[in-house]
Parts: structure tokens; C-alpha cells; sequence
């Protein structure tokens, strides 16, 4: 008797038909026909030389022969039969020996997130059970994706590191970043979980709905969700609850019977206590909303990385809503003397100018604002009103283009003609817009190839270019078959532009105003690559191509019918994997792979001397040519000057930029005090500090109880920083 010893070390009896069985499947797979003569053939050579090269056990009443064996015997009789049929047989065994392998890989990484952790995104904690579960599935789904989407040079290509493919394990699945429509999910009510909600009657209702909508919404998307204009999206709800809250004050008035108020002094209470109550709400509603996002985990297994965008609302109740969020933020969640502020949902001020300028209607807004920013580090701030195109679409059209997480912007779609604008009376549409994944060039990699292999730099630049472009087309024809139920309240419910399709109706109709990214990094490395310096010091180079870019993604737009974006990658765990990814093939070089970090996208090194002032300047030349994804921030110079501060926002609303300011903001765990920049606390000796710092355009734990949730590389650069 012969047994086969299986891959997982277990027996069973040698069966030679179920050989036939697998050479037939192999025969099917390369379209031949075996005859009868051809799989007796095979029969009989493979009982002999399994019986011939089996091992006697048990005194010879048993041998055993392994899997591999097994293997070479077929292969060897196939080889003289059909050669065909044997590479189909030989591919396949090849195939699920790849497959045992990435199982096996998928497995290690498991185990290191389970011991160890993972510090890949600083917005996922990777101690908690729901997010190892995730992380599991997405180090499986990712390796799905580059066995059986990517071909083998876009394999390679990644594996090198001259392209970076963002998001592998859910781009596939579902969108990425948006720009949520909230009300129009809110009005007259729409269906979760098939439960019929209403549309909210009051604003507590409203911030109650508003978590659910957030929660559910954001987990079945990846990257970043907004909610553009929240201010605006709340103001109708804030007046039904202050008619409510009229009513009251007469209910209230009337059952004490005796107390006589004339009609205006009436009016003016009723006016005061409704108010009063509506601040309150927004105030709690606020607050609820911050625990909500910071504290409860998505199916993601992440916080949902939430946006609000605000500040253009001029109504009572719209600039209500604008004080009340930046109050909450300031003051920030926590036990009494512990608070400290939170990093979702990420604020951004809408800046105009004619608005929020010095002596307008609503500057009260934007002293609010630069006040919060000074303690929370949010709101950053994006012009309407400067130069550029962000503003350009505001100013002619009064459409606001919120940033989509934190610096994602869409290219204008328009309402009738699409990526074109049919005439005069078009307009824009930005919200409920989304975008369809990021691809990454990775430019000193690419700069080097063309120097090493002595090519010219443009050529195999463009390689990339074009290697990107046709994953990206290759990406919406898949996304192409997703059925609208995968994400109901956006493809169903009106979430997403154009969004009220039947469950199983494809999401086809709503690719056309999908923005899909080329993304960027190491803009000063590429720079100094080429002649030394720094983009500080020079620049052309980096500029020249930037605007080659620029000029391939126009030309792409008109020939493949999709709004191409452009990207200046916020890199997080990416800039430590890219350095490494060149050290391997180019080693390190002075100024470009000596430190454990490239920089991102345009920005200015982390480490140059230079003023707020200065970064603002230097980093203006690229603006206009990353319109597809951008920030500039600069670090806070004075402690607590508020003047200074405001001067260099001001300044950056003037250029039109997207602006942030970052300070190391450290919280002491055992007496409450806080200050920027602290090792060791000055009131209580305490080591155990909590530090919040820019990771890309978000905030992130750099130091949370003795830990951080950011990779060494991020740590790295934050330690180097002096202009950022």
C-alpha cells in the first residue's frame, strides 16, 4: 500500500485517478483533449514510478512517497505525451506554490501585528482586537490585489519602489476620499440598515442622525470624508429648533397665569431663551460628536478620518455653529483639569476675504478660529478669496472645493457638460463628488533609473506616467461592476452626486466625475539629485518637472475622458518604505538617503532654517501645479503670539493656499499641564506626556503612554523639524 504524504503532513491513500482527474482540469485549462490511450499512458507510468520511488515503512507493508515527488513523476510522463498539458500542469502546481507562500507571508504579518503592532497609519490602533481583525484582512486583500489585478512589470515596478499603489486592500472594494452630501442625505429622510430615518426636527436630532450617518457612511469607503460647509448643512435645524424652543417659552409663560409682558418684551425674551437653548444644543451636539469620532472604531478598524469644513455661514445660526465647533475644539474632552483637544473631525476655517478681512462681518469668526488653532492646532485655513484655482471657483461661481480628508481637491466637473463646461450658464459641482485611488511616483527612484542605465530622465519618467495611467483605467472599469448596495447611503440615499440607484445597479453612470490621482513625493530630493541643492536654493529642475506633469495629465484628460488629478502625496509611513526602497538599489547619498525620510510631495525639508515667511514664499511656486492634492504648513513661531500667527494666515489667504500651522502641542498625564514642546513636565516631573503633531494633513499621537502610533520614519522627521 502506498500513501502520500500532503503539504500539511497528513496521509492518504495513493489514488491514480485522482491524477487523471488533475491533468485533465490542466488539458481543459491549455484547450487540448486527452485521448483514452494518452490518460492510460499516464495511468500506468505514474503506478510504476510511484511504486519504484515510494519509501518502504513498517517493514515494507506500507511505503510513502511526498507531494513533490508526485509532482515531478506527472510532470515527466506529461512531458512525453503533450508539452502543452504539462506547462498548464507545471503552471498551475507553480500557482498554488505562490499561493502557500503569500498565505504564509500574510501569516508572519499577522503574527507581527498581533505581538508587536503596526504603525503604518497613526489614525489606527493596532492594540485593539477590531484593528488587528482589519489589518489581518488588509495584508490578505493586498496581497490578493497584487497576485491577480496588477501584471508582472507593474509588480516589479512596486516592489522597487518606483511606484507606490495606495490603499491595495480596499481600492478595489469601494471608493476612496469624498465629499459627502449630508443634506441631501437629510432631507425627507432616507433609509439605514433597513430602518427609515426621518428627517431630523430639531437640531439635538440632527447631531444625533449626523454620528450615525458618519459612522456608517465613512466605513465603507477608505481615505478621507468631509462634510463640506457643516455650518450651512445645521442652520435649518438650528431654526426649527428655535421655533421650538418659542413655543416652549409661550407654553411656559402661559402656565404662570398671572405674569403680563408686553408684545416686544414678550418677543425679546422668547428670543433670548430660544437662543440660549439652541447654543446649548450646538454646544452638546458638538461635544457628542468629538467622543464619537475619537472613541468609537469603524468597520475599518480606524477612527473614521473625518472632515468639517465651515465658516462662509453669515446667518445667526450659521455663524452659531461656527462658534460653537471652535469653542468645543479649544476647550477639549477629557476629566476636569485633563482635557486636552482632539483630533477629529479635522476643522477647516473657509477663509473669504471679503468676509473675514479685518473690519468685515464676520472677523469675529476668524479671531475665533486663529484663537483655537493657537491651543488645538485646528482649524487650518483655505482661502476663497486669494489667487489660484481653489479661489477662482468661489469668486466666479460661489462654489467652495473643501478639501476631501486632508488635502485631497477635485478637478471641476460640470453640471451639464460634464468634464467640459457647455456654456455660459454652466455651473461647477463639487460636493458629493469622490475620488478613485492614488498612484505615487516615487521621483528620485525614477531620476536615478534614467541616470544608471544612462537614459534620459523624461523617457523613463513618462514609462511610469503611462504605467500609472493604465492602472488607473484598468481601476474605474473594475470599479465599473460595483453594485450601489455596497455603500447605501451613498449610492442609494444621495450621498454621492447623482447617487439614488437601485441596489443592484451598477455604479457605472457616476465614473465620469471621478477623479483618480498621480501622486508625488521627494520633490527636493529629486532636486538635489540633479545639481546638489536644495529646492530652496534652487528649484528649476523640480519645477520643470512638475510642469511635465502637468502638461501629460491635460493631454491624458482629453484622450481618456477622466478628470486625472495631481497629487502631492502625504506621505506617512511611505516616506521611511521609499528611502529604504532606494538605499536597496542606489544606496545612501548625502542629502537625498541619509536620513531615515523623504519629504513630501513640494514641501520645503523639515530641517531648513527658514521663517514661516520664507516656507510660504518657497512653496508658493508649486501651488498651482499640484491643484489635485495640496497643503503648506508652517510651524508656529512664538509661543502664543497671536498677532504673529494671524499674520502669517492672513498671508497665506492672500496667496490662496490651504494653510496650517504646527506646534508640538505636549499634555503631562498626571497633573494636566500643557505647553508646546515639553520632555519632562516643568510642574510636576512627570515623564508620562501625551504629544500631538502634524503627521501629513492630519494630526496624530506622536507619544501616548510611553507608545506612538507613528512609524519610526514619521518620528524621525518630526524630530528634525524646524520650518514644518
Amino acid at each position: 500500500m502506498i500513501k502520500i504524504i500532503k503539504k500539511d503532513g497528513t496521509q492518504e491513500d495513493f489514488n491514480v485517478n485522482k491524477v487523471v482527474v488533475a491533468i485533465q482540469k490542466s488539458a481543459g485549462r491549455a484547450l487540448v483533449i486527452l485521448s483514452d490511450y494518452e490518460i492510460q499512458k499516464v495511468k500506468k507510468y505514474v503506478k510504476e514510478k510511484a511504486e519504484l520511488m515510494a519509501t518502504p515503512v513498517n517493514d515494507g507493508d506500507i511505503k510513502i512517497i511526498d507531494i513533490p515527488t508526485m509532482h515531478f513523476i506527472v510532470e515527466s510522463v506529461l512531458d512525453t505525451i503533450n508539452a502543452e498539458v504539462a506547462k498548464s500542469y507545471r503552471d498551475y502546481r507553480n500557482y498554488k506554490q505562490d499561493f502557500y507562500k503569500m498565505i504564509d507571508n500574510v501569516y508572519k504579518k499577522v503574527q507581527s501585528i498581533d505581538f508587536i503592532g503596526d504603525r503604518s497609519n497613526a489614525n489606527t490602533d493596532s492594540t485593539l482586537v477590531s484593528t488587528k481583525r482589519c489589518l489581518g484582512w488588509n495584508e490578505l486583500n493586498g496581497e490578493f490585489y497584487k497576485k491577480f489585478f496588477i501584471n508582472a512589470e507593474e509588480r516589479q515596478a512596486m516592489k522597487e519602489g518606483y511606484i507606490y499603489i495606495h490603499d491595495r486592500s480596499a481600492r478595489l472594494d469601494t471608493y476612496n476620499c469624498c465629499l459627502f452630501d449630508v443634506a441631501t442625505v437629510f432631507k425627507g429622510g432616507f433609509e439605514l440598515g433597513n430602518i427609515k430615518y426621518t428627517e431630523p426636527t430639531t437640531l439635538a436630532i440632527a447631531f444625533n442622525v449626523l454620528g450615525d450617518v458618519v459612522m456608517a457612511s465613512a466605513s465603507q469607503q477608505y481615505g478621507g470624508w468631509t462634510a463640506p460647509e457643516m455650518d450651512k448643512i445645521l442652520e435649518p435645524y438650528a431654526q426649527k429648533s428655535y421655533k421650538k424652543f418659542v413655543k416652549e417659552y409661550e407654553e411656559i409663560v402661559k402656565s404662570l397665569g398671572e405674569v403680563k409682558l408686553s408684545p416686544e418684551e414678550f418677543a425679546r425674551r422668547a428670543d433670548d431663551y430660544a437662543t440660549h437653548k439652541v447654543q446649548r444644543d450646538f454646544e452638546q451636539g458638538f461635544q457628542a460628536l468629538e467622543y464619537k469620532l475619537n472613541t468609537v472604531g469603524s468597520s475599518r478598524g480606524d477612527y473614521p478620518f473625518v472632515t468639517f469644513t465651515f465658516g462662509l455661514g453669515q446667518g445667526k445660526f450659521e455663524k452659531m455653529a461656527t462658534l460653537a465647533m471652535l469653542k468645543v475644539r479649544k476647550g477639549g474632552q477629557g476629566a476636569p483639569g485633563f482635557k486636552k483637544a482632539v483630533l477629529f473631525p479635522k476643522l477647516v476655517f473657509l477663509y473669504d476675504e471679503s468676509i473675514h478681512g479685518k473690519g468685515k462681518c464676520c472677523e469675529d469668526l476668524f479671531d475665533a478660529a486663529i484663537d483655537c488653532s493657537s491651543v488645538a492646532q485646528y482649524p487650518d485655513y483655505l482661502s476663497m478669496s486669494g489667487k489660484g484655482y481653489i479661489a477662482s471657483m468661489y469668486k466666479e461661481y460661489g462654489k467652495p472645493i473643501s478639501p476631501m480628508g486632508c488635502r485631497a481637491f477635485l478637478s471641476p466637473y460640470w453640471e451639464r457638460g460634464g468634464q467640459h463646461k457647455a456654456d455660459e450658464n454652466d455651473v461647477p459641482v463639487f460636493v458629493g463628488r469622490f475620488n478613485g485611488g492614488a498612484i505615487s511616483l516615487n521621483l528620485p527612484m525614477i531620476f536615478m533609473k534614467a541616470k544608471t542605465e544612462g537614459k534620459d530622465f523624461y523617457e523613463v519618467y513618462k514609462h511610469y506616467l503611462e504605467m500609472i495611467r493604465h492602472l488607473h483605467i484598468k481601476t474605474r472599469d473594475y470599479l465599473a461592476k460595483i453594485k450601489a448596495s455596497k455603500s447605501p447611503l451613498a449610492f442609494m440615499e444621495g450621498g454621492l452626486y447623482r447617487g439614488h440607484l437601485k441596489p443592484d445597479e451598477t455604479i457605472k453612470p457616476l465614473l465620469d466625475y471621478v477623479t483618480f490621482s498621480f501622486g508625488y513625493t521627494a520633490l527636493n530630493e529629486l532636486q538635489r539629485l540633479y545639481n546638489g541643492k536644495s529646492i530652496i536654493e534652487d528649484g528649476a529642475f523640480a519645477m520643470e518637472v512638475m510642469q511635465y506633469l502637468n502638461d501629460y495629465v491635460a493631454r491624458i484628460k482629453e484622450e481618456d475622458h477622466i478628470l486625472y488629478a495631481i497629487y502631492g502625496t502625504p506621505a506617512e509611513s511611505l516616506i521611511s518604505l521609499q528611502v529604504q526602497q532606494f538605499r536597496d538599489k542606489y544606496g545612501i547619498i548625502e542629502g537625498v538617503s541619509d536620513k531615515e525620510y523623504f519629504t513630501n510631495s513640494f514641501h520645503c525639508h523639515v530641517s531648513e532654517d527658514i521663517s514661516p515667511i520664507e516656507k510660504q514664499d518657497f512653496e508658493e511656486r508649486f501651488w498651482e501645479l499640484s491643484n489635485g492634492g495640496k497643503i503648506t504648513y508652517t510651524r508656529y513661531p512664538i509661543d502664543y503670539n497671536l498677532e504673529a500667527f494671524k499674520t502669517v494666515v492672513r498671508r497665506g489667504m492672500a496667496k490662496g493656499f490651504y494653510q496650517g500651522i504646527n506646534m508640538e502641542k505636549c499634555y503631562c498625564e498626571d497633573c494636566g499641564y500643557e505647553q508646546l514642546e515639553m520632555q519632562k513636565c516643568p510642574k510636576c516631573g512627570s515623564e508620562n506626556i501625551t504629544e500631538v503633531d502634524r503627521v501629513c494633513g492630519y494630526l496624530g499621537y506622536s507619544r501616548v503612554n510611553g507608545r506612538s502610533f507613528m512609524n519610526d520614519g514619521k518620528l524621525a522627521e518630526i524630530k528634525d523639524r524646524k520650518s514644518m
